[in-house]
């Protein structure tokens, strides 16, 4: 998803239009299993869609965007695939197709991002703040309390950090 909301945001600031996009994602460890409840899939789908619809300035309506896990393959055990295809138009209207494929190991995938997270946790907790925290929910996470574009959701986050160990 964060290579998704980086396309996205990229193509933005260049001038392009998006007008459609998908992702796809499928893998065979525990988390694509679990999501063959249908229930389960569909939170995932709503936060991860609504990750990148959110740094889209105009709506391209529910038919054109697709974000989700889509199937659990036992055999790629904890490998992950993912898929996206972007459609647009460039300055004069030239039509514009970004499709990437990418694969990783799900589960280290995530690893350093949750140490982040927790080491800002720490951060928090010895300034003596609770609930969410704005500036590394912004960056860490699919669903902040504040969606914010992640190059900026970066600064702001350095500064707090900074602002924490300044003192």
């Amino acid at each position: 998803t964060i290579v998704h909301r980086v396309l996205t945001q990229l193509l933005i600031e260049r001038g392009v239009k998006i007008e459609r996009t998908y992702q796809i994602n499928f893998g065979g460890n525990t988390d694509f299993l679990n999501m063959l409840e249908r229930e389960r899939l569909e939170s995932k789908k709503i936060s991860k869609t609504n990750a990148v619809r959110s740094l889209i300035p105009y709506d391209i309506g529910d038919e054109n965007i697709h974000i989700g896990p889509s199937d659990y393959i036992p055999w790629l055990k904890d490998r992950k695939w993912c898929y996206i295809r972007i459609e647009g138009s460039a300055f004069g209207g030239v039509p514009l197709n970004i499709e990437l494929k990418l694969e990783v190991w799900d589960s280290p995938n995530s690893a350093g991002v949750m140490i982040d997270a927790i080491r800002c946790a720490k951060i928090a907790k010895d300034r003596g703040l609770s609930g969410a925290i704005i500036e590394p929910s912004a960056y860490f996470f699919k669903t902040p309390p504040k969606q914010i574009p992640d190059f900026e959701a970066r600064k702001i986050l350095e500064n707090w950090i900074k602002a924490n160990t300044e003192n």
